[in-house]
């Protein structure tokens, strides 16, 4: 029988051994985005899950904070806003009082033009002035608290002074916090560099802080505290697909609308596994641009046993943004030893200017080449490149397939055609 990868754009065909057990080769059903984007805006801001509308919660005199995600995610914001502010308006909060934050988390700074562009021409206007980066590393960022489980939470000073705050964003499956969107905003939205740090390096191992899973998972329990102490009211979040599209939109009360945003996310892209499986074959598919690139292998990493394999088909073409987490893998460091360096503080110096996503992923990488094999089949990288990540070179699909039946001729394996999109639900 003949299986699939999808792979820029077209397919990778290819087939198995004799001895080779097939638990899944589903791919994740392309869906349909709704036709009117502004529509369904208004319409959930009409019926907000767990909250008064907008139109309810301002209130004239309030100083209001509007937080919004950054160039790097597809969220319309653009769109929303000009609804967020004509309801704001009609609750006697003018414009003039009206402010936006980018929340960058730890990454770059954007640019007037990138923010304009994610932000919305009408929405620049009529807040001229007022849309502003948020700085992780800003001196005025101000200490609020802790939370429950002693978490710093320090954020950006517009939103620890003003009445009402605000958040857009997007909901999609996430390796640590189970799913983007809803306080994620907050945290590490507009969270100072010390405060991400704290709680990303604390909680980015703990076995509960994985894909599809809220209930008991702390790194997303942190998220949520940070998000109640910052006092986040109201949250409209996207959940898009693979062509950017919007598919369904939730708001509301920030915790209760992204639950139901949650749901209705999973049960897009759940694969439903009967075991764990000894192989997992999978493509970058459809995030295969770069960083990117290695969602769909820890999204791999999630499903196969340890001291299993997976075959990670990845081009690399836009490989220059992960050459410095190629050449730290490099170094003789175990994965514990460089979590321990995070902690302290010490960081590399070529990847200081990196968001600390970005820096967390050497520990997790080190850590899956201590646990997995790991055949990277790949275009752009060099052998020398990937044996640098602790990772075995293939040049195509059919050598990485072969050579991993002769150390494990019989096996159960699970094909992951769009592996970048994908929840593995293991029984």
């Amino acid at each position: 029988m003949d299986y699939y990868l999808n792979y820029e754009g077209g397919r990778i065909n290819f087939s198995l051994p004799s001895g080779w057990n097939v638990l899944t080769c589903q791919d994740c059903s392309a869906v349909s985005e709704v036709q009117d984007v502004e529509r369904e805006i208004e319409r959930v801001l009409d019926s907000p899950i767990g909250s008064l509308r907008l139109e309810e919660l301002g209130k004239p005199g309030m100083d209001v904070v509007v937080l919004f995600d950054d160039i790097q995610r597809p969220t319309p914001s653009h769109l929303a806003f000009p609804h967020i502010l004509n309801r704001l308006n009609r609750a006697g909060v003018p414009d003039e009082r009206i402010s936006a934050v980018c929340a960058l988390g730890t990454h770059p700074l954007h640019t007037r033009e990138q923010l304009e562009k994610k932000a919305g021409k009408e929405t620049f206007r009529r807040l001229e002035g007022r849309v502003y980066n948020h700085d992780p590393r800003s001196n005025e960022n101000i200490l609020i608290g802790r939370t429950s489980k002693g978490t710093l939470v320090e954020v950006n000073k517009l939103v620890a002074q003003s009445d009402l705050i605000i958040g857009i964003g997007e909901c999609m499956p996430h390796p640590y916090a189970g799913f983007g969107g809803g306080c994620k905003i907050v945290m590490p939205g507009v969270a100072s560099y010390q405060a991400v740090a704290d709680h990303h390096y604390t909680w980015m191992r703990h076995r509960n802080c994985k894909l599809n899973l809220l209930e008991g998972n702390p790194f997303y329990e942190d998220i949520v505290d940070a998000g109640r102490l910052s006092r986040l009211s109201f949250k409209l979040d996207f959940v898009m697909n693979e062509r950017h599209g919007v598919i369904k939109a939730f708001a509301g009360d920030p915790v209760e609308a992204h639950k139901k945003a949650s749901e209705f996310a999973s049960s897009l892209y759940l694969i439903p596994l009967a075991k764990r499986p000894d192989v997992v074959i999978t493509s970058a598919a459809p995030l295969e641009i770069g960083v990117n690139a290695m969602k769909s292998l820890l999204n791999a990493s999630f499903a196969v046993r340890t001291g299993g394999t997976i075959i990670w088909v990845a081009s690399q073409k836009n490989s220059g943004p992960i050459m410095p987490l190629v050449e730290q893998m490099a170094t003789k460091e175990t994965a514990n030893e460089y979590h321990h360096r995070l902690i302290r503080g010490d960081i590399p110096d070529h990847l200081k200017n990196f968001g600390i996503s970005f820096i967390m992923m050497v520990v997790i990488f080190k850590e899956l080449s201590e646990k997995l094999s790991v055949v990277h089949v790949t275009e752009a990288l060099t052998k020398e490149q990937v044996d640098m990540m602790n990772f075995i070179y293939a040049s195509n699909l059919d050598d990485a397939v072969s050579a991993t039946f002769k150390s494990m001729p019989k096996a159960d394996v699970a094909i992951f055609p769009s592996g970048g999109s994908v929840i593995p639900g293991i029984a």
